[in-house]
């Protein structure tokens, strides 16, 4: 079991990355609250993963704490929601948001989570209440656990940001239509890939 890395950021395209570690590039899914803290390229970073084998494919998740990623794995026991989902779910609302809609019982908000139903987001209420004041609690006050270069600077803006945040909306279960139209939305000169990718998803809820 692959629990951590630390290396280099080489590639960046939201939802996933590619992290070089000592010549060796590891690609990993990464849900958009840890996407938007990661340095920008050939910087370190150190993330923990979840490794998940299918008949089809072996793929890595990588998550800027410990609770990120057990809040994932809390969330793929849910029946109905598979490692894809549960990245969606993590990519749209930050742990404590996600925690206040269990607590609160907002079906409302969580069906508008690509790929979430109703019967899904009614699911996740009654089979994660109770699970997750820990892990809520445990996260409060911590620091974020990967490692940043001192000079550490936000990733210059790309011409090409529109683009990028409508192809990681779709890679994340959203309509492309829906994806388009939330980007443009939010879209104001400068805005870089990240903090667009931020506004639109926050738009959609």
């Amino acid at each position: 079991m692959i629990g951590r890395l630390s290396g280099l950021v080489v590639e960046k395209q939201a939802p996933e990355i590619v992290l070089d570690v000592n010549g060796v590039g590891y690609e990993l899914q990464v849900p958009m609250t840890s996407f938007y803290e990661l340095p920008e390229l050939n910087q370190q970073a150190m993330l923990f993963t979840h490794f998940v084998v299918r008949e089809d494919a072996q793929l890595l998740y990588g998550f800027i704490t410990k609770q990120e990623r057990a809040l994932f794995r809390l969330l793929i026991k849910t029946n109905g929601v598979g490692p894809k989902l549960a990245l969606t779910i993590l990519s749209g609302m930050t742990a404590a948001e996600f925690v206040n809609c269990v607590e609160r019982d907002d079906i409302v908000t969580l069906v508008k989570l690509p790929g979430v139903g109703k019967k899904t987001a009614e699911r996740l209420v009654v089979e994660m209440r109770g699970k997750l004041k820990s892990l809520l609690e445990a996260s409060v006050g911590s620091e974020r656990e990967f490692a940043l270069q001192s000079n550490y600077k936000p990733a210059a803006v790309e011409n090409n940001a529109e683009e990028d945040a409508i192809a990681a909306l779709v890679s994340l279960g959203y309509k492309p239509a829906q994806a388009s139209k939330a980007v443009l939305s939010a879209y104001t000169d400068g805005m870089s890939s990240e903090v667009l990718i931020k506004a639109a998803l926050k738009s959609m809820l």
